[in-house]
């Protein structure tokens, strides 16, 4: 090693003062803001990640070189192997001229394409296939194609783009992080808080430094990682080889007691005396090369004549070296090295914290209550297809009932706003929810999603593009979309919106496939597998899962037009929908007296009878103050027993008889098979109506002009008074014609269920988790038999 790059790297490990070195210092803050602002734009989404089809451990470190990563990732992918795992491992192959993907395996390769530690790991795992690649996406891909159930990513810390579904970090004991400065001022390649995104961290080399010292540095490491989260792992000699006769064979014999002079080109040279100091060799001289030099005769006949000078009767280099050697080279004295190994201090807690991050890590966000509906009937979906998972919720409105319901974790802090959400259509309500604290909400959201940033796996989206920036600038992770809230039939996504959802989705899910088309002429991911809402009906009222079943006539995934409903017969059931927002409370005393006016109606035919109202009452909604604002307007309360259960009814005496509206917890999916009409002032509810083949009659207001360029034909609006609504409704009751075609608009508007399978079924073979949740499942099984051996 030259003088000039000897003296920079005792500057750059902090050996030594600067001197003229410290000029330097402006260059590593320029270079340490670059890598601020690159992490910056990973971590929001401004640059992309992209999940690979099988699980990826990343080794890597925040310094150049030095850390013992190879003897790690050796390792590593040595109990992967011995758990079955069928593991491989991605290089970038520093050193070597390959392009594109080159696989390497059994240590046969040429160094000059692929590198010399891309070798030495193949000859140490000769069954591992090795993919050396300048971009490690196409190394992992290849792999997959090769057999691999899982890759171990060697000096992958960096990048990025490759996501990753654990990080571990290795930090040298012997010199963690140098003179603390940025390269080229020093030898960090990121400031040290970016050991916050680290999923465990290593101090390797820990037995070359003394108690005091150890404890300290791991004390200035707690800053950034969870205790529980660091561990220490030290070098051990495996066994030594000897070059004999043009080839090198394993000794049973240590080298002879004899004088050694020993040369090497790794990132630690220091590290490698030390460990031979350890085993006893008595060293008469050294000489170190820059990291993956590749030696020539020159090279090694100084190094010769230097340790003839010294006396020396043996060389030793390090196994790596034995890969840059000149071919045909014949040593003039014995030359030997050892292969050496990493062991981890307490390895089965090491690994149970590695399974532990290894586990599928699943949210479904959503930002609606409709979309929470369709978000916990997705999360419980791939819960049960992913048993071992761990599938949480984000509910960017409300407290997440619809996911609570299902025993889904939420995750997200509670948001309630005046409008009950984001309302899109009316500067007013806008307005008054940026008062009632909106902003506020988003910044708790973005901070708890940039918690959750490294933790998860995977990201479903159901709703917007709003939520898909949301999940972007939190957490940076490029989610899955499914679309519920936009169509062309409401006017399609806008240019910015196609634009954000080409670059920034992996997949999009439309609700009908007219909207399909326009994605996909914008070159979208997009594809249709049915309308999600849908799929909360089929959820109730005609997959197995609710005991009922499709009939034999339905094709293409609609759903069958017979129903059995403990209500049907020759009661005509009227829906009662106040919604799911907080305006529910006071909407209930229009319903309440809509449902007054539509009974006077029908009592002047003398048909009242055969009337009844059920108000179906949200999740996110409470019945009690429901109850509260009716007994307000005359109402009274009264239990009865149906079905063997005990129902809430509110009752008042009118002038032609008594007037009962019975009201419902149970889904509107579930209730609106029975029905004859819906007096609806939802949203998905009365899509969901009307998908049934229920006639929907609502209100003049702009978010329901929007659906009504949706719901068509199926959906009838007057202006918001009793009078209005009940006439509406009674005028559709009474015509059967009229009946007969909104309910067959509504049907061809919604479509057929299925996009929620799909999307299980797609993140399954194309992402991986079927994968991932098998290999994290048998990584499982085998620690446990390990841990009671």
């Amino acid at each position: 090693m030259g003088r000039l790059l000897e003296s920079f790297l005792a500057f750059a490990k902090g050996e030594r003062a600067g001197g003229l070195w410290n000029l330097l210092a402006p260059l590593g803050g320029v270079a340490s803001m670059g890598t601020r602002c690159r992490n910056f734009c990973y971590d929001h989404g401004l640059f992309a990640q992209w999940e690979m089809p099988l699980p990826v451990i990343s080794v890597g470190n925040l310094t150049l070189g030095g850390t013992n990563k190879t003897p790690f990732v050796a390792a590593i992918t040595e109990t992967l192997l011995a758990a079955e795992l069928s593991p491989g491992i991605v290089s970038r192959g520093y050193g070597g001229s390959a392009r594109g993907v080159v696989l390497v395996q059994g240590g046969r390769g040429e160094r000059s394409e692929v590198g010399d530690e891309p070798l030495l790991l193949s000859k140490m795992l000769p069954t591992v296939p090795v993919a050396v690649a300048t971009d490690k996406i196409r190394g992992v891909i290849a792999l997959r194609e090769q057999g691999c159930r899982i890759v171990v990513a060697d000096d992958a810390f960096q990048h990025r783009r490759m996501g990753r579904d654990a990080d571990i970090v290795l930090i040298d004991a012997t010199c963690p992080f140098g003179n603390g400065r940025h390269f080229p001022a020093g030898i960090l390649r990121e400031h040290r808080r970016a050991l916050e995104r680290a999923s465990l961290v290593v101090i390797t080399k820990a037995d070359q430094i003394s108690q005091e010292v150890l404890k300290h540095l791991e004390e200035g490491l707690e800053k950034f990682v969870p205790r529980e989260h660091l561990f220490r792992s030290g070098i051990v000699l495996k066994e030594w080889f000897c070059f004999d006769e043009g080839r090198w064979r394993r000794s049973s014999e240590p080298p002879c007691r004899g004088n050694a002079f020993a040369f090497s080109a790794i990132g630690s040279p220091r590290s490698f005396i030390h460990v031979l100091e350890e085993l006893g060799i008595k060293l008469v001289g050294t000489c170190s090369f820059r990291d993956h030099h590749h030696y020539t005769a020159e090279d090694l006949a100084a190094v010769e004549a230097r340790a003839g000078e010294r006396g020396a009767e043996i060389l030793v280099c390090t196994e790596k070296d034995t890969y840059n050697l000149p071919a045909g080279y014949v040593p003039s004295l014995p030359l030997w090295y050892p292969r050496v190994g990493t062991v981890i201090e307490n390895p089965f807690r090491f690994w149970r914290a590695l399974k532990e991050i290894l586990r599928p890590g699943i949210i479904v966000a959503s930002n609606g209550y409709g979309e929470d509906a369709i978000g916990a009937l997705l999360a419980a979906r791939v819960r049960d297809r992913f048993p071992g998972a761990a599938v949480s919720a984000f509910a960017l409105v409300g407290h997440g009932a619809a996911y609570l319901k299902q025993d889904i974790p939420v995750c997200s802090p509670p948001a309630e706003t005046p409008s009950g959400g984001i309302v899109k259509y009316s500067w007013r309500e806008f307005a008054r929810d940026l008062r009632g604290g909106l902003l506020t909400h988003i910044g708790r959201q973005l901070r708890r999603w940039g918690h959750l940033r490294g933790r998860i796996r995977s990201v479903l989206c159901v709703g917007d593009v709003y939520l898909l920036l949301q999940v972007l600038a939190g957490q940076g992770q490029i989610p899955l979309l499914l679309a519920t809230a936009k169509s062309v039939h409401l006017g399609g996504h806008w240019r910015i919106e196609r634009f954000l959802l080409r670059c920034r989705a992996r997949r999009v899910w439309t609700r009908d496939e007219a909207t399909l088309e326009q994605l996909l002429r914008s070159r979208v991911a997009a594809t249709y597998g049915g309308n999600p809402i849908m799929d909360l009906v089929e959820e109730n009222v005609s997959g197995e899962r609710n005991g009922t079943h499709l009939s034999p006539g339905a094709r293409n995934g609609e759903l069958a037009a017979e129903k059995h409903h403990p209500w049907e017969g020759t009661v005509q059931w009227v829906l009662l929908l106040p919604g799911s927002r907080l305006r529910a409370y006071e909407d209930v005393a229009l319903l309440l007296a809509t449902a007054e006016r539509l009974g006077e109606r029908r009592s002047t035919k003398g048909d009242v009878a055969v009337l009844r109202f059920l108000l179906v009452v949200a999740p996110t909604l409470e019945p009690l103050r429901l109850v509260v604002e009716a007994t307000r307007r005359g109402w009274a309360e009264r239990r009865i027993s149906r079905c063997g259960r005990n129902v809430l009814v509110l009752e008042k005496e009118m002038s032609w008889g008594r007037l009962s509206v019975e009201l419902s917890d149970e889904s509107v999916a579930k209730v609106a098979s029975g029905a004859r009409l819906v007096i609806g002032l939802g949203g998905t509810a009365n899509q969901i109506c009307a998908g049934l083949g229920v006639p929907v009659v609502s209100i003049l207001e702009k978010g329901k002009l929007v659906q009504k360029k949706l719901l068509r034909d199926a959906e009838v609006l007057v202006p918001s008074s009793p009078e209005d609504l009940s006439e509406a409704a009674e005028r559709i009751l009474e015509d059967a014609a009229l009946h007969a075609a909104m309910s067959d608009a509504g049907k061809r508007a919604m479509g057929g269920p299925g996009a929620l399978d799909d999307v299980v079924t797609y993140a399954a073979e194309s992402l991986g988790w079927a994968l991932r949740h098998d290999v994290y499942e048998e990584l499982c099984a085998f620690l446990a038999k390990e841990e009671l051996k």
